[in-house]
């Protein structure tokens, strides 16, 4: 197999192409399938009697109104990661956000990735044409970049080999990894079993769960590994950069035919939430405004950023979402133009 850097824009909607041989009575169905894939809203991978399965998902269009919360059941969850404040339920409207640019965004930016969600969606359902992430904490890092660098399959294995249990969680978590991958299975099995999948220093881990299932309430070892091998599927379509987000907008605010996904840590709850946390709200704000392409933001409702908003010009909508313990809340859409929003 060759890796070809020939792109073929009238044919396929993925940047690259990798080119294999295959025996030519296999070669029409190959490229009928291909087609199908390259317009399917997404796909799933199971393990069917040994052997791998393909399934074409088409996404589902979800219907919303901005004072009710989204059901997070009708949405396809794509991450590895469990997230607090993670964006799951915000996919209905990203979907209507870049569906209503005049044309098909050639890059989604999301420089404040986490779990990635948008930008998974964006790439499972052809959104964009491609996909630019990072992230500043080095284990959530470590976890896109054994994905998506040829090593998917090494923590594939080492998720379902796991024998969880309490003490060999505790054992994994209190050793110091001795390299990316380790440091990848580590990251992973933190964000599983600690209390609400929080990143952050001193959390602990879980303790009554679902169900009363303890420490194994949140791991789902087929299930990480099916997502797992469905984005190393998609990695033509994704790059991830790890580092400060502030630097990957810098870096392509000047891109006409960017837009951008911005999800950065909450004023509020991000200090007990994640390891890296405290940004320069001001300044993001700034930087959006010096962006030549679309942008949507999402943030805690507060004075403060309402105030931000209106002080560099933007537009801000409530909508309505449920926090982990299922409380109904709200946050705030801002972006140049919110007339895509729907009431």
């Amino acid at each position: 197999m060759a890796r070809s850097s020939t792109t073929y824009p009238k044919k396929w909607n993925s940047a690259k192409t990798t080119v294999i041989r295959v025996p030519e009575v296999m070669a029409d169905q190959l490229l009928h399938l291909a087609r199908r894939l390259d317009s399917t809203g997404g796909f799933r991978l199971r393990e069917e009697l040994n052997s791998l399965v393909l399934d074409l998902v088409p996404a589902k269009k979800v219907e919303y109104v901005a004072d009710q919360p989204i059901n997070v059941s009708s949405v396809p969850q794509r991450s590895p990661f469990r997230y607090p404040g993670g964006k799951t339920w915000l996919v209905p409207y990203v979907r209507d956000w870049l569906r209503s640019c005049s044309k098909k965004p050639i890059r989604l930016i999301e420089p404040f990735a986490g779990g990635a969600i948008i930008s998974l969606t964006a790439a499972f359902e052809n959104l964009a044409k491609h996909v630019i992430f990072s992230e500043l904490d080095s284990g959530v890092a470590a976890v896109w970049r054994i994905i998506l660098n040829g090593q998917s399959e090494w923590l594939v294995r080492k998720i379902l080999d796991f024998d969880l249990s309490e003490e060999a969680a505790r054992q994994v978590l209190q050793t110091y990894p001795v390299d990316l991958r380790d440091k990848a299975f580590q990251t992973i099995l933190r964000n599983r079993v600690q209390r609400g999948g929080i990143m952050a220093p001193g959390a602990g881990l879980v303790k009554t769960g679902e169900n009363g299932k303890g420490i194994s309430s949140r791991w789902y070892p087929e299930t990480l590994a099916r997502r797992i091998r469905e984005i190393n599927c998609l990695k033509d379509r994704l790059t991830f950069v790890e580092g400060d987000g502030f630097n990957l907008i810098r870096e392509q605010q000047a891109d006409v035919d960017a837009v951008f996904y911005i999800d950065p840590p909450y004023t509020q709850a991000a200090r007990r939430l994640y390891a890296n946390w405290e940004i320069d709200q001001e300044r993001l704000f700034r930087q959006m405004k010096e962006c030549k392409g679309d942008f949507l933001m999402s943030y805690d409702n507060t004075v403060e950023v309402l105030e931000l908003a209106k002080k560099f010009g933007f537009e801000s909508r409530p909508v309505a979402m449920k926090n982990t313990h299922h409380a109904k809340m709200t946050e705030l859409l801002i972006g140049r133009d919110l007339s895509w929003l729907k009431s």
